[in-house]
This record gives C-alpha cells, structure tokens and sequence, in this order.
C-alpha cells in the first residue's frame, strides 16, 4: 500500500461520557432563587404598606398574624403529599411489576392502567375521586363520612401510581441481561430473580426520580382547592377574604410560595447529591 500521509482524513473519537460536559445543563433549584424569593417578599410587603390606607396594620405584622393558621394548611398539603406518596408507591411497585409480568392479559391490562392515569390531568382526577367515591361509608351498623382531604389525597395517588409503575419498569428493564441469565444458572425462579438480584439493583436507580415526584406531588397538593379541601392556598384565600385589602394579596400568596420553597429545597438537594452518587462512571 502506498502511504499519501493526508490528515484530514475524517476521524470518529471513542465516546466518552464525561465528554458531554460542555452541554449547557438545566438550571437547578438552589438557595441563590430562596433569596430572590425572601427579597420579593420584602419589596413587595414594603410596595403594599405604602398602598394602603392609614391607620391599616403592616403586611408583615398581618402576615405574622396569620401564619399559625397558614401552618396548619401547610400541615395538611405535607400529610396529604405523604399520604398519597405512599399510596400510590405501594400500588406503583405493584403496576411496575405486572408491565414485566410473562403473562401477556397481566402485562397488557398493567400498561393500560399505568397509562391512562399517567396522561390524565390531576385535577380531573380529583374531581373524580370527589364526585364519584361517597361522602359516607357503612361499617357495620354505623356510618362513617369520608372527609373531603382523604378523597383528594386518593385523587393524587392515582398519577403518583402511573408514575412509580413507569419507574419501576425503566428500572427493571435497565439491569444487564446478564444478570438475568446468571441467576437462571443458578436456578432461581423469576421471583427469587427479582427479589434478591434485580429489584436491590434499581433501588438506587429509582430512588432519585422517585424522590423528584414527591416534590412535584407536594407542589401539585394546592391543587386540592380547587375540589374544597381546607388547606394552605385555600386558607390564604380565606384570610385574604377577611381582611378584604387587595394590597394583602401579592405578599401573601409569596410568603405561601416560600413555604413551599423551604421545604422543597433539602429534597432538591438530596435528589442531586444521590443523582451524583449514582451516575454511571
């Protein structure tokens, strides 16, 4: 062969991962938009001090006034989150399950579910969860009412179920064949398979999306009052009705936005730190 010594031939480099480092990334949720958030609050309580009448309390000593009883909305939006997170993991892990299921009416009757709920808007299906399940059940000789939080709290547990049942299947379906195929030598069954070598290996493959929708669960609680419930977004307009001053109404529903931030935040963090612990390298 006759060597031309030519170099600008076309080359294709080896793929790396960490290559894709110049990729202009996401911006991610972090403490510098918490203070951006506090600083909105300050000028916006300041812009409605100077707009309203004389004699009229500040918006912060109104604001402070009203926060036991904000809390105990915000209370109800995180133990309705909690509620339906685990709700809707323990029939998700379940769904997830039969989507792999070697049974082909299981496994076409979990897709089907999982994804009517997960196209379903959420407030749809609160509505419903508190138009068609009852207001009172029977048990024994007594009737017991059924609140309109636990109706709600079902509401949101139907999406997070499609959701989990989605993370479970891309977990599962993710591991190596290989794993698959050792544990078959070594004469699992499918069951002993799953439980002891392949679901211990999507744990962390799950968890940081997992953890992710709880946090877009817990925002997504406030949508309960649109159906009623008595929680933190319909208190705030509730106590913004009693005071009737429409000065009241930026600076309160921004003091409600930083609640949320606040507790949002160290779950943000927590789902990039484990994100990070468990990238592929």
């Amino acid at each position: 062969m006759i060597a031309t010594g030519r170099t600008d031939l076309a080359v294709l480099n080896p793929f790396r991962l960490g290559a894709a480092s110049s990729v202009p990334t996401a911006p991610s949720l972090n403490a510098r938009h918490g203070a951006i958030l506090i600083a909105a609050l300050i000028v916006a309580a300041a812009i409605s001090d100077a707009q309203a009448g004389p004699g009229e309390p500040s918006i912060i000593a109104t604001i402070i006034k009203w926060t036991p009883l904000l809390g105990q909305g915000f209370a109800l939006n995180i133990a309705m989150s909690f509620l339906a997170m685990a709700i809707g993991s323990a029939f998700g892990v379940a769904l997830g399950l039969g989507q792999i299921s070697l049974l082909s009416p299981v496994r076409a009757s979990s897709w089907f579910v999982t994804q009517v709920f997960r196209n379903s808007p959420w407030l749809v299906l609160l509505f419903y969860c508190m138009l068609l399940l009852p207001f009172e059940v029977r048990i024994g000789n007594s009737f017991v009412s059924v609140p309109g939080w636990a109706k709600a709290t079902f509401g949101l547990a139907l999406p997070v179920m499609a959701n989990v049942s989605e993370l479970v299947r891309g977990a599962v379906q993710s591991i190596p064949a290989g794993q698959w195929e050792a544990s078959e030598a070594l004469a699992f069954t499918r069951w002993q398979t799953l439980r002891m070598v392949i679901l211990p290996q999507c744990v962390k493959r799950m968890t940081p999306p997992w953890m992710n929708l709880y946090a877009i669960l817990t925002v997504a609680t406030p949508l309960t009052s649109v159906v009623g419930v008595s929680e933190a977004m319909t208190l705030t307009g509730d106590i913004l009705s009693s005071e009737g001053r429409p000065e009241l109404l930026v600076p309160m529903y921004l003091y409600l936005l930083l609640w949320f931030f606040i507790y949002c935040y160290p779950i943000a963090l927590a789902t990039g730190a484990l994100e990070r612990r468990f990238q592929v390298r």
